[in-house]
């Protein structure tokens, strides 16, 4: 049986008819920048996502950049992000001219280390981003705390986490500022690029909305020098049809999670290592990552029998060509390092049936145990 990492087809199917008549009435009002269906969309996440400001972005890299710029975030700033994520983390960081300080992340989740962050602060912190890694959210609380007692911003990396919870509250609520990104494999994935940022904060909110359309208000008065960092009104018609259903589909991941707990327990299979689901935490499973020894030899396995995975990620920061001058060595984060070359993505989109999850763990068991 195949089974790939991710089926889009399968959410595209029933939602074709609709998908379809969005981009036409887009196509039809000739409005592809601004209009009804980006303040739609603003409207409807914010509502969402339970914050007063959401305001759409080109792309979750562009969110974390625009965030950044609005803080005044620039060269001689230190900026706390994970060792372990996706690139845009600490990319973003150096795009402004800042400098990424790089922590280990906890064993558990892979999420940001609480202690090992605060450690990390010094006078020259401006910014700390925690990331809500695989689609659970980082441990926020001492976080947050940290860095309202020093006057540090919190820029929450919920790019993988749209619909996650922290002690009951949204993601992107706790923060000065939380980045979303709508790329097409996320829990709610556009028709290409596209991201969010949310606030609690209307001076920073209207900051946001200047930064994202080159400082301009009105048209052709610039009073900052800002960027092209607006969604496409396609992109935001795609994704009204969508959220209606983020919240069954992210469930259906958790149910799915669930399913393989059961199948790798019934299997004996004492070599993988599963996900941590944290207490006082929603886990939206956008990626359901697995730790397991001989990592490459498996994935190999496993893509001859005709199932996909993905390794999130190979290279911690640390270890990345392009940050070799932070000076950081081999050894210096040994939880990251591990997770990196551990770490091995399964299939767990909502459309996931029981019979190709049979068939992942079994082949998993094959290659353990022949």
């Amino acid at each position: 049986m195949t089974v790939p990492l991710l089926d889009l087809h399968a959410q595209y199917a029933p939602l074709r008819q609709s998908l379809l008549d969005a981009v036409t009435r887009v196509c039809d009002s000739q409005r592809f920048i601004g209009g009804p269906e980006v303040e739609g969309l603003e409207s409807e996440l914010a509502a969402h996502l339970g914050t007063p400001h959401a305001l759409g972005m080109s792309s979750g890299t562009d969110a974390l950049v625009a965030a950044l710029m609005a803080l005044n975030i620039g060269p001689g700033d230190e900026v706390i992000t994970p060792t372990y994520s996706f690139f845009a983390t600490a990319g973003s960081v150096v795009r402004v001219g800042a400098t990424p300080v790089l922590v280990d992340v906890d064993a558990d989740t892979f999420n940001l280390n609480p202690a090992a962050t605060i450690a990390a602060i010094t006078s020259r912190t401006k910014a700390i981003i925690p990331v809500h890694l695989f689609g659970q959210a980082a441990e926020l609380a001492p976080i947050v705390a940290a860095a309202a007692a020093k006057k540090i911003a919190v820029i929450e990396d919920a790019a993988q986490a749209i619909g996650c919870q922290y002690q009951g509250q949204p993601v992107g609520s706790w923060g000065d500022v939380g980045c979303f990104s709508f790329f097409p494999s996320k829990n709610l994935g556009g028709f290409g690029d596209g991201g969010l940022v949310t606030t609690t904060n209307a001076v920073l909110a209207h900051r946001l909305k200047l930064i994202r359309n080159h400082g301009m208000e009105p048209k052709y008065y610039h009073h900052l020098v800002g960027a092209n960092f607006r969604i496409d009104a396609l992109q935001a018609a795609v994704l009204r049809v969508k959220l209606p259903y983020l919240a069954a589909w992210s469930a259906g991941r958790r149910a799915n999670a669930n399913r393989y707990r059961a199948m790798f327990a019934a299997a004996g299979l004492s070599q993988v290592t599963l996900p941590v689901e944290a207490p006082d935490r929603t886990h939206i499973y956008n990626q359901f990552v697995i730790g397991v020894p001989n990592r490459d030899g498996l994935r190999a396995h496993l893509d001859a029998s005709g199932i996909g995975t993905e390794v999130y990620y190979p290279v911690p920061f640390h270890l990345q060509e392009c940050f070799a001058s932070l000076g950081y060595k081999p050894g210096a984060f040994p939880v990251a390092e591990a997770a990196a070359l551990s770490s091995l993505a399964i299939p767990i989109y909502p459309e996931l049936t029981e019979a190709h999850q049979a068939a992942v763990v079994d082949a998993i068991r094959t290659f353990y145990r022949g």
